[in-house]
């Protein structure tokens, strides 16, 4: 498994207007200085991540081969089994964010003075990259999402080799089952590493689980009942996005290296903010991002009608002819064409200059939470690297 970087990143960033480019008439924007070197060790322990990560694999498929397998799958699957279609998503360039927000919690509570918890951050890192494709893997298939970073989703592919090989059936029915037994197992193998934890850690995981999943629910049922109000949208992006990529996995950092209130303090109110931040960019990446970097097709959230924070400011300000436009999101009757007015009504509404200064804000606020006299300083580092890059992605 190839190591992957948690971001690229670049030495200044843009906060600015849809599809990144300066626009210095309308738009906020700043240019960042980030700190000059990643945080110390972050790289090799992004490194042990992936270690574990094959380790794993490799003893799953192992028992799944000699324990389990009757070989009856190959008249369909071919070689395309659960376990490998698990590597094949782990394998495939995901960001690393998770595993090194660990690590700069754990870092940022001085763990690497006190060396307590390094092999415990290690092993969460781990069962939180395997929850996330988890996570990944049910969402396409609830949200009918035909690839994913990339290439097709687990399901799509499924379903094609339930096609070409002439099994009985529905290929839909077969691909969107197959995926989620390939999901359910990934989860398993989260928490049989999340198992070896101590108990803080086990508490800490158990929380992020129930919310992402709680967070899931409400998109949802938001989607379902067309919910577009500004308050739900917040709150389904803090609990299945922001809280479980950002909070809970430098609460669990902090916990590995026995923090103390104040530094957890710290870290919750950085956490939240960041993940706000990761949030909206998610949004914003949702309808306008590139699909050449985000491995989606463009405009996806509207096609699928996610209660986004998009979609809250678009039902307050898109009047006119693009108004019955917008009555279509989440609609089998949204097109590719209105899916492109729609993106022109939001922009000359002002919708991404006015996320764009959400995520500056939250932003602000996260960086004045790292506190030099309680985090250590390079934790401080990475946790600013961090949060710019979080901000100011491209996919």
């Amino acid at each position: 498994m190839n190591t992957s970087q948690p971001f690229e990143s670049s030495p200044s960033v843009y906060a600015g207007h849809g599809g990144g480019k300066a626009d210095t008439e309308t738009a906020p924007h700043r240019i960042i200085a980030l700190p000059s070197h990643p945080a110390s060790g972050l790289t090799s322990h992004l490194q042990q991540v992936d270690e574990t990560l094959t380790a794993a694999l490799e003893d799953l498929s192992r028992l799944w081969a000699t324990e389990f397998d009757d070989g009856g799958h190959l008249d369909v699957l071919g070689e395309r089994d659960v376990p490998a279609f698990i590597a094949q998503l782990l394998g495939s360039g995901g960001k690393r964010i998770r595993p090194a927000m660990c690590y700069l919690g754990w870092l940022s509570a001085s763990g690497t003075s006190q060396d307590a918890g390094r092999a415990d951050v290690v092993t969460v890192g781990a069962a939180l990259e395997l929850l996330h494709i988890f996570a990944l893997i049910h969402d396409d298939v609830m949200d009918e999402s035909a690839s994913r970073r990339g290439q097709p989703s687990v399901h799509a592919q499924a379903a094609r080799l339930h096609e070409a090989s002439g099994a009985l059936g529905s290929p839909q029915r077969f691909g969107d089952s197959i995926a989620m037994l390939v999901g359910d197992l990934a989860h398993a193998e989260a928490d049989r590493l999340a198992a070896e934890l101590p108990p803080e850690m086990r508490r800490i995981w158990r929380t992020l689980v129930v919310e992402l999943v709680c967070g899931q629910r409400r998109d949802l049922t938001g989607s379902a009942a067309g919910r577009r109000d500004l308050g739900h949208a917040r709150q389904v992006a803090r609990m299945k996005s922001g809280s479980y990529t950002v909070e809970r996995p430098l609460q669990l950092g902090g916990a590995a290296a026995s923090a103390p209130p104040s530094v957890l303090s710290c870290l919750a109110t950085y956490g939240r903010e960041v993940g706000e931040a990761f949030a909206l960019r998610d949004d914003l990446l949702g309808v306008w991002g590139d699909p050449a970097l985000t491995g989606k097709p463009a405009g996806d959230d509207l096609l699928s009608g996610k209660p986004t924070v998009i979609l809250s400011l678009a039902q307050q300000r898109v009047t006119g002819s693009a108004r019955p436009v917008l009555e279509r999101v989440g609609t089998p009757e949204l097109s590719a064409e209105d899916v492109a007015l729609l993106q022109a009504a939001l922009a000359e509404r002002g919708v991404v200059d006015a996320v764009e200064a959400m995520i500056l804000q939250h932003l602000d606020t996260a960086l004045s939470a790292l506190d030099d006299h309680v985090l250590h300083s390079e934790g401080i580092a990475g946790l600013t690297q961090m949060a710019h890059q979080i901000a100011w992605r491209t996919r």
